[in-house]
């Protein structure tokens, strides 16, 4: 499905409701199957989100979760303390490419039995789920965040909790800290001083309703969307001034984009403002990642440069990120250069018409370069790829005044 996008006015106005944080979702997700009895509103209903749940609530001895790095992490951990159940956790080509060898040795460590089942360091796996008592591991410092998350989630239900000792420069601490605010709300005992994180065994954790917030990174395409027209008033629901998320970061770096951002209760309100742009903006987004194409996109449709850095998780995501932006923003007519862990994009707009965007099956493409229709028309191709993380994403745009044919 390719959608060809355009937008005559330059005016958005309109009221939204985004779809719960995918990263809280799946977190408390793997918290009900581990506590059970607790309920969960506002939910993600990301194609991430149901793929977890489906695979939470099987029985099959094969579970298949397609694209989602989320669940592969998470669900790996969990069975491979699931005592007596045995699985093969497997996904789409593209999973199958993704390293997850550090997350299996440290698994191995407190005493999962996991195999490969195709390549060494690479899903498919086999788990014989048993009995872990827990305890020390050590792990790199610089792996993606959900390995240390998904061995954290173990903590309550493991006899001697979890001990983690990172080794390096740690990355994305947002993500680990929204793991530990969530099991604090259980009740759950947890610690990060420093390189060491723990959280405590606790064996009958508090039962309370959970409410989501709504997703800061689905929010991120909005504020493009503000920065890149000529007049905007968006309201977007449900969100809060002190999020667990680290993609609030936003307001901040779009502050300097021209976007005003405020909270009428749990409604964030976006406008545009007439201010001189700076020449260009410079931001590290290691504890940020998922915002840096909205960004690189935003700034080259205002004809500014940008020098962002602490990309280097973007190289294992659903495509290589950095290069699909250097490829498509260079078809656009832009001048950038990328390294394995950052993005150089030179000032200047030098619009190329009707550009066709391959998303390269990453739903963040094809939403990133979406805003872009407000400075030249052009298309998306797999326009559906969206799902994976925000299926009303198009309709939600077509409220705002796109025309997407």
């Amino acid at each position: 499905m390719h959608h060809k996008i355009e937008h005559d006015t330059q005016r958005c106005i309109g009221t939204l409701r985004i779809t719960g944080s995918k990263s809280e979702t799946n977190r408390l997700l793997l918290l009900q199957a581990l506590f059970c009895g607790f309920e969960i509103e506002n939910a993600s209903n990301s194609d991430d989100s149901k793929v977890m749940e489906a695979a939470l609530q099987t029985s099959s001895d094969l579970i298949d979760i397609h694209h989602a790095g989320t669940a592969m992490r998470f669900l790996t951990a969990y069975f491979s303390q699931l005592e007596g159940r045995e699985v093969v956790l497997t996904g789409s080509s593209r999973m199958q490419e993704r390293p997850i060898k550090i997350l299996v040795e440290a698994l191995r460590n407190l005493g999962a039995s996991i195999q490969y089942e195709k390549e060494e360091g690479y899903p498919p796996l086999r788990i014989q789920g048993k009995k872990l008592k827990g305890g020390l591991v050590r792990l790199p410092a610089d792996v993606s965040s959900q390995y240390i998350s998904a061995l954290l989630l173990l903590g309550p239900v493991l006899e001697k909790g979890v001990e983690l000792h990172l080794e390096g420069k740690i990355t994305s601490v947002p993500y680990i800290k929204m793991t530990l605010a969530l099991l604090n709300n259980f009740g759950v005992a947890t610690a990060f001083h420093g390189q060491q994180i723990r959280v405590e065994n606790k064996p009958k954790p508090k039962k309370t309703l959970q409410i989501v917030e709504s997703d800061w990174s689905s929010a991120s395409y909005f504020f493009s969307i503000a920065a890149l027209s000529e007049e905007a008033e968006i309201q977007l629901e449900s969100y809060k001034p002190i999020s667990l998320q680290g993609d609030a970061v936003l307001r901040s770096i779009y502050q300097e984009l021209g976007v005003k951002s405020r909270f009428e209760g749990h409604r964030l309100i976006l406008s545009k403002e007439k201010i001189k742009l700076p020449k260009s903006i410079q931001w590290d987004l290691s504890e940020a990642p998922d915002i840096a194409q909205t960004i690189a996109v935003s700034c080259y449709g205002l004809g500014i440069g940008c020098d962002l850095e602490g990309l280097h998780t973007l190289k294992i995501k659903e495509t290589d990120r950095l290069i699909a932006l250097y490829t498509e923003l260079t078809k656009l007519g832009a001048t950038l250069s990328v390294t394995d862990h950052s993005l150089h994009l030179s000032p200047g707009n030098d619009f190329v018409k009707g550009c066709s965007i391959p998303t390269y099956k990453d739903h963040r493409m094809a939403m990133a370069f979406a805003p872009l229709a407000l400075k030249v028309p052009l298309a998306i191709e797999e326009a559906e790829v969206v799902s994976k993380s925000y299926p009303s994403f198009w309709e939600d745009l077509r409220k705002l005044n796109f025309k997407i044919i």
